[in-house]
C-alpha cells in the first residue's frame, strides 16, 4: 500500500480544519499538509446543516476567522453565508487544493521511533483503504456525529400519518406551508426554526420538556456599521471583535458571579418582548442558573415576535405518546400536527470517530487529560479543537491553530521532534465540557477529562487564554519535548 507523508496531516474541513490549513500557510508555510474531509465538500456544520433559518447563535466578528476580516453586514449570519465565507477562505489561502474529500479517517498510530503517525481512512467514493503519514496529527472535526442527531425513542410513531424530520438531515421535499408544525425542543435549532418555519406554517408550537434561557441580541451590529463607514475592513474588524469578546465575557462572568441577578435580567427582557400576562415563568425560566447550559440568541428578538403575533406557540409538557393526527402530552392535551420536527439534540462522537494507539497501546481516552483544552496527555504530536461553550467556537479554534504552529516552530528550532503532554500529578479531574446539557450528559464519560488547575484547566475565558496560548512559555510541567526515539516514561496518572 503506497503511503503519502506530510509534515502536519488536518482532519475536518470544516470551519475549524480550513482555519488550520489557513494559520498553517500563513505562519509555517514551509510544512507540508493534507486535510481528509469523510463528506465531498467544504463546510462542516455549515454545509450540513440545511433546516429553514438555519445560522449562527454567536456574532460573526467573533466566529469569523481573526485573519479574515467579516464584511458582510448582518452580525448575526445565515448559514449560506457562513458557508460562502468558509468555502472562499479556503480558496484565498489555497487551501481547498490540499483537501482530499469522501476520506473518513478511522485510526491513527504513532510510532515514536520514528515520530510519525500513520493514519488509515476509508475513502467512501472508492471503498478503498488508505494511509498516509505524517509527523503531526491535528483533528479538526468537531465532536458530534455527522451522519446520525439524537432522537428519543416516542411511542406511537407507527401510527402518525404526518412527517417526522430532524433538523440534521432536512429534506429537501418538505414542505410545510399552511401546515401545522410541532417542534420537539427548546436548545438553539429550536429556537431558530420556529420563527423561521412560522413565515410560511399555518401555526408552529415548539414543545418543550423544560425552558431554556433566551437572549435576543441585533442583527446588525451598530458599532461595526458605524466604524466601517470610516476605517478600512482589516481596522474596525479587531476593534469590533474585541468589543464583542469582552462584552460576552462580561455576561458570562456576571452569570457565575451573581446568577439570581443574571436570571433577573433575562427574564425582564423576556417580558418586554412577549404579550402582556404571557406566562414567563413557565415558558422561559429555567431550573438551572444562566449559562449551567448555553444561552440561545434570537436575532432581534424573532422568536418572542412570532409569539406575540400569534404564529407561534410554546408548550411546556412532555409526550406521551404519538397519535395518528399528532402528539398527545402527559396533562392528556393533544397537538395537532402535519409535521413533527424533533429539534432533540446531537450525538458526542470525540474524534470522529477514529481511534488512536500509541506505540501500540491503545489510548483509552477517558483515561486522558486535556492539556489546553487542545492536546491530551500521553499523546504525542497531537491536538484537537474544542472551540467555546460560553463563546464563538473559532475564537478558540484560531488559538489552537496557532499555538499548534509555535509548537512546530519550536520543534524546528530546538531540534526536537516530539511534544508529548503530560498528565497533572494531582488534583480533581473533570469532564472536559462543563456543560449539564442533554448531548453532554449523555456522553460525559467517553471524553476526555479536565483537571483542576493550569495548564489542564479550561476556564472558558478568551482574554486568559490570548496570554496562556500566544504568550505564554511553550515548556512547563504539562510537557515534555524530546528527540525520536527517545523512551516513554509513565505518562497516565497512576
Amino acid at each position: 500500500m503506497a503511503t503519502d507523508h506530510v509534515d502536519v496531516l488536518i482532519v475536518g474541513a470544516g470551519l475549524s480544519g480550513v482555519g488550520a490549513a489557513c494559520h498553517l500557510r500563513r505562519h509555517c508555510p514551509e510544512k507540508t499538509y493534507a486535510v481528509l474531509e469523510a463528506r465531498d465538500t467544504i463546510g462542516g456544520t455549515w454545509d450540513l446543516f440545511r433546516y429553514p433559518g438555519v445560522r449562527s447563535d454567536s456574532d460573526m466578528f467573533t466566529l469569523g476567522y481573526s485573519f479574515r476580516p467579516w464584511t458582510n453586514p448582518k452580525a448575526i449570519a445565515d448559514g449560506a453565508a457562513i458557508r460562502d465565507y468558509v468555502r472562499r477562505t479556503a480558496q484565498e489561502y489555497g487551501v481547498t487544493d490540499h483537501i482530499r474529500f469522501r476520506h473518513r479517517v478511522v485510526r491513527a498510530e504513532w510510532d515514536g521511533g520514528r515520530a510519525r503517525w500513520t493514519v488509515r481512512a476509508h475513502r467512501d467514493d472508492s471503498a478503498e483503504t488508505i494511509e498516509l503519514t505524517c509527523s503531526f496529527l491535528f483533528i479538526c472535526s468537531g465532536y458530534y456525529r455527522y451522519d446520525a442527531g439524537y432522537t428519543p425513542e416516542f411511542p406511537g410513531t407507527e401510527p402518525y400519518a404526518g412527517r417526522i424530520v430532524h433538523p440534521q438531515h432536512w429534506p429537501e421535499d418538505l414542505d410545510h406551508t399552511g401546515r401545522r408544525v410541532v417542534v420537539i425542543g427548546s436548545g438553539a435549532t429550536a429556537v431558530t426554526l420556529v420563527p423561521a418555519l412560522a413565515e410560511r406554517a399555518a401555526h408552529v408550537t415548539m414543545l418543550q420538556r423544560s425552558p431554556t434561557y433566551v437572549m435576543a441580541l441585533p442583527s446588525r451590529d451598530v458599532v461595526a456599521d458605524a466604524l466601517r463607514r470610516w476605517l478600512p475592513a482589516k481596522a474596525a474588524y479587531p476593534v469590533v471583535r474585541w468589543k464583542n469578546v469582552l462584552l460576552a465575557t462580561a455576561n458570562f462572568q456576571l452569570s457565575r458571579r451573581a446568577p439570581a441577578l443574571a436570571r433577573k435580567l433575562l427574564l425582564r427582557a423576556a417580558r418586554r418582548r412577549l404579550p402582556a400576562g404571557y406566562d414567563v415563568d413557565r415558558h422561559f425560566s429555567p431550573r438551572y442558573a444562566p449559562w449551567d447550559q448555553r444561552l440561545c440568541v434570537v436575532p432581534d428578538g424573532d422568536l418572542f415576535t412570532a409569539l406575540r403575533t400569534g404564529r407561534a406557540s410554546v408548550v411546556t409538557d412532555t409526550v406521551d405518546t404519538f397519535t395518528e393526527r399528532g402528539v398527545r402530552l402527559s396533562s392528556g392535551e393533544e397537538l395537532a400536527a402535519d409535521v413533527v420536527v424533533t429539534a432533540t439534540g446531537l450525538n458526542l462522537l470525540a474524534l470522529g470517530g477514529m481511534t488512536l494507539a500509541v506505540d501500540g497501546t491503545e489510548v483509552d481516552l477517558p483515561g486522558t487529560v486535556a492539556y489546553k483544552g487542545m492536546m491530551l496527555s500521553g499523546v504525542p504530536n497531537f491536538a484537537m479543537t474544542i472551540g467555546y461553550t460560553n463563546a464563538s467556537w473559532t475564537l478558540k479554534a484560531d488559538l489552537v491553530a496557532t499555538y499548534v504552529c509555535r509548537l512546530l516552530r519550536h520543534l524546528d528550532r530546538t531540534g526536537q521532534q516530539v511534544v508529548t503532554p503530560l498528565p497533572p500529578a494531582d488534583g480533581e479531574l473533570q469532564p472536559i465540557i462543563d456543560l449539564t446539557a442533554g448531548y453532554v450528559l449523555r456522553s460525559v464519560d467517553a471524553l476526555p477529562k479536565q483537571g483542576d488547575r493550569a495548564p489542564w484547566r479550561l476556564y472558558q475565558n478568551y482574554p486568559r487564554d490570548v496570554l496562556l496560548m500566544r504568550h505564554g512559555r511553550l515548556s512547563d510541567e504539562g510537557v515534555r519535548f524530546s528527540h525520536a526515539g527517545t523512551p516513554e516514561r509513565r505518562t497516565v496518572r497512576a
